[in-house]
């Protein structure tokens, strides 16, 4: 299927869309791989953010220019970018320092985020089942980053790694309060410039050696997060989301908290204790819960308020 084709997204049946969130899902949830090893190499947190942001707003591009006329759309769209592409740096340093399940855990908060903003700014008022998630979310985070799961030392990257949250809060808010007017594929490629320029003046004042991998296996890397972590993911769930509604598209896009997880797991030899389980639990539980402006992601997002428009 042609990105072209991506406004028509019955052509898939239930079946392979639920599969095709779910690979969606992995990838996401794969990022902390990625982002944890570019770092181990001398990379800097905000020039991962910057490539991994970079490849789909250089292949989505020519999207943007076609929907110029529509320019108020696209700087709502560029700020929300900026907003989550820095945000995104502060996840990546504390993937750096913090286990991988509990900064994972504290990243699957942007649910409060999204409707304290959509609240606070957007004058939309949070209804009872999107409170009761929200307040599971944060028992959730609590559990996570007790005392006994967490040092002194890491606590000022966790604080920094809830500017990832909050960005994509925003960013969800603006897809569904600014960008309606915008086609999927256009929402997708005007977020994804914006966070290339959100990152632009940290990249300029960085060293080189910083800002580029050192071996063959970390420009891999660099594509991997591009292309598996980004773009793919993306645009899998744009297609797959109106096909199997936003219940089941809540379900199978949790996939991505237990598959950062087992990164933790496999590639770190990070143990999980019970209380991070149950925290995955409860994240899970709670996204089941949250209603339909409260969609599991970005991507899913863009797709649904797609599927409502038509």
């Amino acid at each position: 299927m042609s990105v072209e084709n991506i406004d028509h997204p019955h052509l898939l049946g239930p079946g392979l869309a639920t599969f095709a969130v779910i690979a969606a899902s992995v990838g996401f949830g794969l990022v902390p791989y990625f982002a944890r090893t570019l770092t181990a190499e001398g990379m800097a947190p905000h020039a991962i953010a910057f490539f991994r942001y970079a490849f789909a707003a250089t292949v989505l591009l020519p999207f943007v220019w076609r929907a110029r006329a529509q320019w108020a759309a696209l700087v709502w769209g560029l700020v929300a970018g900026i907003g989550m592409g820095v945000g995104w740096v502060g996840y990546v340093r504390a993937v750096e320092i913090v286990p991988v399940s509990t900064a994972g855990i504290l990243y699957m908060t942007y649910p409060v985020f999204t409707l304290l903003i959509a609240w606070l700014v957007f004058g939309d008022p949070p209804g009872r089942r999107a409170i009761l998630a929200a307040l599971m979310i944060v028992a959730a985070a609590a559990l996570a980053t007790s005392p006994d799961a967490i040092t002194p030392d890491q606590v000022p990257a966790l604080i920094l790694s809830l500017a990832a949250p909050l960005g994509f809060g925003f960013g969800i808010n603006v897809l569904v309060h600014k960008l309606a007017v915008l086609k999927p594929v256009v929402r997708i490629a005007c977020i994804s410039l914006g966070s290339v320029l959100g990152l632009l003046p940290l990249m300029t004042t960085t060293p080189v050696a910083a800002l580029l991998p050192v071996t063959v296996s970390g420009w891999w890397l660099v594509a991997g997060i591009a292309f598996g972590s980004a773009l793919v993911p993306q645009l899998l769930y744009t297609v797959a989301a109106p096909v199997i509604g936003t219940a089941r598209t809540a379900i199978a896009g949790s996939f991505e908290l237990p598959t950062m997880f087992l990164v933790g797991w496999f590639a770190f030899a990070e143990p999980i204790e019970t209380a991070q389980w149950a925290a995955c639990a409860i994240v899970i539980l709670a996204i089941a819960l949250t209603p339909r402006k409260s969609i599991r992601s970005v991507a899913a997002n863009i797709a649904v308020e797609a599927e409502g428009r038509s």
